[in-house]
């Protein structure tokens, strides 16, 4: 049996297909992901052992310019993409008995699967985006801003309006031209009535949450046997344990000075920091003795070193860091961040930071209130919760699904 995985976002859209992919492997079944060409995707997928067939364009060079995506920029990228992904999972997906997507909205997978008659699975990380009555959208670029008083239920219309505006055209021309009829909503259509859920349900539980029969999985981890630079095993045995300051792909969102100020709020605190480089590519000013920088890292391992976790909110690095027993602080950006940093402050497990500039005593603070004792004992309690079965899970669903779909109806 042969799967085809495919995403466009960061790294952790990328990185849970590839644990996901792994599972499968274990089942005896063939994945290969399809996702964008950055250098990073493609070492992480060889070192999982898993084809790589790359879509679109790199992810890197969109998210780490000098400033933030435009409108004008996002309407460009939503018909490229859609261009793209009819053009190479058309071929990719000959022969394979499932297609699963997540990533930034994949309109076009759905309608590959179609073409083909093969079932197709839309999975996220979050339920941030999924309709609901119990939260609104979040902004999507092109989108204009809600009038006063507007209700939950006109957002999310509104929402479905936003996304057919970024990528109704280009999908449905690219449908009329392989026999397909058009589609009205491409929201609905892309995330489905029943789409998976890969996050843990203590961090995000969503049951009730959303207007969807969601199939919760689990997070899909993807085993890091790697050991950590022997330059960083001489600097983390030297004294008590560091914080950990990154921002992984926030690239243009990443907070000005942050990597001063984290320096700045760690020694505040009476700690060192062990500072991640990232798509921001932060750098310390002094060059002091108590900072060590990293680049790519097993943060499975690491995490569990350090006193601390300060992090941008993304589900991955929440989530790796809630399974390692250490404390965060969430200095949210965008998307769905806010949501995980209120589930962290919720949980106890760390502290969120309340605003979006970030001076040394506002991080000094957040950070000060995570390495309590008493957040240390919750974060190390939730940590043994974690499940660490979701990309199993998903494996024998996303089988079970391809099997269910090839066996002939019943009488």
């Amino acid at each position: 049996m042969r799967v085809l995985l495919t995403a466009f976002g960061s790294r952790g859209d990328v990185e849970p297909l590839a644990g996901l992919a792994v599972s499968l492997r274990k089942s005896g079944v063939e994945a290969q992901v399809c996702a964008p060409p950055d250098e990073e995707f493609a070492a992480l997928l060889a070192r999982a052992e898993v084809p790589l067939i790359p879509l679109g364009p790199a992810v890197r060079p969109v998210v780490a310019g000098a400033g933030p995506p435009t409108a004008q920029d996002a309407f460009r990228l939503a018909a490229e993409l859609v261009a793209a992904r009819f053009e190479t999972l058309i071929e990719a997906a000959e022969g394979c008995q499932a297609v699963l997507a997540t990533g930034l909205m994949p309109a076009g997978v759905r309608d590959v699967a179609e073409k083909l008659g093969i079932p197709y699975v839309f999975a996220c990380f979050h339920i941030f985006g999924l309709p609901s009555r119990h939260f609104p959208p979040g902004a999507r670029p092109g989108t204009p801003p809600a009038s006063a008083g507007t209700g939950k239920r006109e957002l999310w219309e509104q929402d479905a309006r936003s996304v057919n505006a970024l990528y109704g055209e280009a999908l449905n021309r690219h449908r009329t031209a392989i026999g397909l009829p058009p589609v009205h909503n491409v929201r609905d259509h892309v995330l489905t009535r029943r789409p998976w859920l890969a996050a843990d349900p203590a961090l995000c539980p969503a049951e009730g949450m959303t207007d969807l029969a969601l199939v919760q999985t689990g997070p899909w981890f993807l085993p890091d046997e790697r050991p950590l630079p022997a330059g960083l095993e001489e600097f983390l045995d030297a004294g008590a344990p560091p914080v950990y300051v990154g921002f992984g792909s926030m690239g243009a969102y990443a907070p000005q000075d942050i990597a001063r100020v984290a320096v700045e709020a760690g020694r505040a605190q009476g700690r060192r920091v062990v500072l991640a480089r990232g798509w921001a590519g932060l750098t310390p000013d002094d060059g002091g003795d108590d900072c060590f920088m990293v680049g790519e890292v097993n943060q499975q391992a690491l995490f569990r070193r350090v006193a601390a976790v300060v992090h941008h909110g993304g589900a991955g690095t929440t989530t790796t860091a809630a399974r390692s027993g250490a404390p965060q602080v969430v200095v949210p950006r965008i998307a769905d961040q806010p949501y995980w940093a209120d589930r962290v402050r919720e949980l106890g497990i760390g502290s969120a930071h309340p605003d979006r500039v970030v001076t040394t005593d506002s991080l000094s603070a957040a950070l000060a209130a995570a390495l309590t004792p008493e957040v240390r004992a919750r974060a190390r309690t939730v940590a043994g919760t974690i499940r660490t079965d979701g990309a199993a899970v998903a494996a024998e669903l996303l089988v079970e699904t391809a099997v269910r779909a090839e066996s002939p109806a019943s009488p």
